[in-house]
């Protein structure tokens, strides 16, 4: 692959455009969580509709970034940046986890409040913050 001209660059533009749909996706929807955003909206409803873009955007993501890391892997994989990069992502699928087997469960229950309760509050703020360290830990990575 890092003898092409054109393939490494195509990848890498691919693996921008899945963080676009990724963090865009889910960054609407944790403002939306934190009352930042979208009042009127049910969140159920923007859950609905933002999660299978959250999903696509993780699934470019993971296929683009196996193949950039294969590209050089030795190097990458002793990257200071790759491994906080790493433990931010499983930090964010934790939470992310936690969210929607906890506390999303009573989505029915304050589905319509502009005031969501605290525990939702708090996990849409941590992923913002996950996955704001995400990208800049994923831009260190050519610079360490």
């Amino acid at each position: 692959m890092r003898q092409s001209l054109w393939l490494f660059p195509v990848i890498e533009v691919a693996h921008l455009l899945g963080m676009v749909v990724l963090v865009g996706a889910v960054a609407t929807f944790d403002l939306r969580l934190l009352g930042w955003s979208a009042p009127r909206v049910r969140v159920s409803t923007l859950a609905a509709r933002l999660l299978p873009w959250a999903w696509a955007g993780f699934a470019v993501q993971v296929v683009t970034g196996a193949l950039l890391f294969s590209s050089e892997a030795v190097h990458v994989h002793a990257n200071p940046a790759f491994q906080i990069k790493m433990v931010l992502i499983c930090l964010a699928g934790l939470n992310a986890l936690i969210f929607h087997y906890s506390i999303y469960r009573n989505v029915a229950s304050w589905d319509e409040s502009a005031t969501l309760p605290l525990r939702a509050r708090l996990a849409g703020g941590l992923s913002i913050l996950l996955w704001a360290g995400i990208v800049a830990a994923g831009r260190f990575i050519g610079f360490v």
